[in-house]
Parts: C-alpha cells; sequence; structure tokens
C-alpha cells in the first residue's frame, strides 16, 4: 500500500501483535465455517497483546520504506501511542465506534484528547468514528489531525443491527465536511475527513469525494487483493468483541492483486477493480482538476440510477446487476 501511494493501517490490537507465528492463526479463521467463525475469532483474540511485537511490527514498516500508521481503541491509545511513536509510527489512529470527547466510563480511564493530541503525541492523530457536525469540530478543537467519519456502513460491520446505531454515509459525509470548512474559516487549520466504510466500487469512492471528504478509508475493496492476509476474508475491529461483537466475518473472494484493485488494468466489469482509474475518469468526466474541485460537485439523491435502464445486466447478473 505504501509503495502505491495509500497509507494503510496496522491494528495494534489484532492478530499481529498477539502472535509471532500469525500466519497459522490466519489460515485458521480463513477455514473455520460460518457457524463457528466469530467463536473461534473471539476466542483466538483473547490472547495477550504482547507489547514489544507493537514496537516490532512499527519497526518493521518502517524498514520497508512505509509511512508507518497505527491504530487502537480509546481505552489503550496512551500506553500503545507512546510504545508506537518511540518506535518510529509515522501516524497514530484512535478508533471507536463512536467517539466523543465527552465519553464517561468507570472501568478506565479516559482519554484526554486535547491533552493527547497537543501534548502526549507529536505526531499526527486521526481520530474517529462520528458523523456529526457539533462532533467533528468538538474532535478538530480538542487538535485532531484527521476524522474518520461513518457508524456501521462497513461490509463486516453488525453495529447498526446490534446497537440500532448509524448515519446514512452521504448524510455524515455532508454534515462533517461542513463542520471542517467551518472549523478552517474560524481557526485557519484545515483538518481532512475520511469517510469510513461501505465502500466497495470505484462508483462508491467517487460519491464520497463528491459529498465532501478528502480521503476515503476502504476495507472489504482491498481484502480481495491476492495479496491480502484474510485469504478472501474480511473482518472489523469490533468482530471480536468479548460479549458483544459488531461485526462479523465475510467471504470477499480473491479477485486480483492490488495494483489491478487500485490501478488495473480491470478484469471485472463490476468497478472493483481500477479504483484510482474511476476516480481519475469521474473527475474528468464533470470537469473537476483536483479533489477540491471535485467537492464542489452538485449531488441529488437518485434511487434509480443504478437499475435505470440496466434490465438486461439485472437479468443475466453482470456488471451492475450482480
Amino acid at each position: 500500500m505504501g509503495k502505491m501511494g495509500g497509507l494503510a493501517v496496522l491494528n495494534l490490537e489484532g492478530i499481529y501483535t498477539r502472535y509471532e507465528d500469525y500466519d497459522s492463526i490466519l489460515e485458521e479463521i480463513s477455514q473455520a465455517t460460518p457457524e463457528v467463525a466469530t467463536e473461534l475469532i473471539q476466542k483466538l483474540y483473547t490472547k495477550p497483546i504482547k507489547e514489544d511485537l507493537i514496537a516490532k511490527c512499527v519497526e518493521k514498516i518502517k524498514k520497508s520504506g512505509a509511512i508507518c500508521s497505527v491504530s487502537s481503541i480509546p481505552q489503550k491509545a496512551e500506553r500503545y501511542g507512546k510504545i508506537a511513536q518511540e518506535a518510529g509510527a509515522d501516524v497514530f489512529v484512535v478508533q471507536s465506534t463512536v467517539t466523543t470527547v465527552k465519553h464517561i466510563a468507570k472501568a478506565y480511564k479516559v482519554v484526554d484528547f486535547s491533552e493527547f493530541c497537543k501534548k502526549v503525541m507529536k505526531i499526527p492523530v486521526i481520530i474517529g468514528n462520528c458523523v456529526t457536525y457539533k462532533v467533528t469540530m468538538e474532535l478538530m478543537d480538542a487538535g485532531a489531525s484527521g476524522i474518520l467519519v461513518g457508524i456501521g456502513p462497513g461490509a463486516a460491520c453488525t453495529s447498526r443491527g446490534v446497537l440500532g446505531i448509524g448515519v446514512p454515509q452521504v448524510t455524515a459525509t455532508c454534515d462533517t465536511a461542513a463542520a471542517r470548512d467551518a472549523h478552517f474559516k474560524k481557526t485557519g487549520k484545515y483538518v481532512p475527513i475520511i469517510t469510513d466504510g461501505g465502500m466497495t466500487t470505484g462508483g462508491d469512492i467517487c460519491k464520497a469525494f463528491a459529498c465532501g471528504a478528502d480521503a476515503v478509508m476502504v476495507g472489504s475493496a482491498f481484502a480481495r487483493c491476492e495479496e491480502a492476509p484474510g485469504k478472501g476474508f474480511h473482518w472489523g475491529m469490533a468482530t471480536p468483541h468479548a460479549n458483544l461483537p459488531r461485526g462479523t466475518r465475510i467471504r470477499v473472494g480473491t479477485t486480483g492483486t492490488l495494483q489491478e484493485v487500485l490501478f488495473g488494468p480491470a478484469r471485472l466489469d463490476d468497478g472493483t477493480q481500477n479504483l484510482v482509474g474511476a476516480l481519475k475518469t469521474s473527475m474528468g468526466n464533470i470537469g473537476a482538476q483536483n479533489i477540491r474541485e471535485f467537492q464542489e460537485t452538485e449531488i441529488i439523491i437518485a434511487p434509480a440510477i443504478r437499475t435505470e435502464g440496466k434490465v438486461f445486466q439485472s437479468a443475466q447478473k453482470v456488471g451492475m446487476g450482480k
């Protein structure tokens, strides 16, 4: 991802910081039946995190020449953030289902985002997830260098079913983009917003930018790559929760290389390959020379736009009818 211009984020509470022999663990997860997959993942994630593996992972990424970005939940942010920073990490991501500067907890120390971003960490801190204008403003005021946007739209996420909480991504992106622009006007600091989840095709990514996103966080589209460690499967950070999983393991298959998914040439007709080419072509079609101009695109809600005139594709289950 780094060599191709992207920013991959390593979850510091995942398989790589719990097991030195992670290949066999990933193989076990990929071989599990759907009936036992969640329980197995829960069991495998109960193994304690080895803090020395955090440093080793960061050092390995840095040695490869890639930008090193790592993440953790808020409860572990201060501890793991310091370890990652000392090991040479370039970006730290604090991510949870819903993030706020007003979080209250009795079981653990609540991270003070203002203190964390401005004093504890000397590297950029991206915080998420949120979906509203007000919370976005508060996180930006606290010192966030980027904001993750979205609750529940991810392919492997089940938060909307388990918790009944979620906001459509177009609405969330538009509202948080408005907060970003207001914050920039007030402070002169531009804090990018990153639409996170729910995008599997080039068209999805293009619409995210048109709604105001500065970047996108994509999971399942890259899980299809030959290089992906999930071997055709994809699961999220909330899947292994011991008491209340808010994610599941999904099969996405393996369809091509990372090169093909990002830059083509596309061998599939459904928009899941050559994502960068799709973005450039979409921008060219509407006359946008850069992302900022693309963000000014007029958008309308048109439910039939995917099906209009596509009767043969739908009937034959090809292209947009898959």
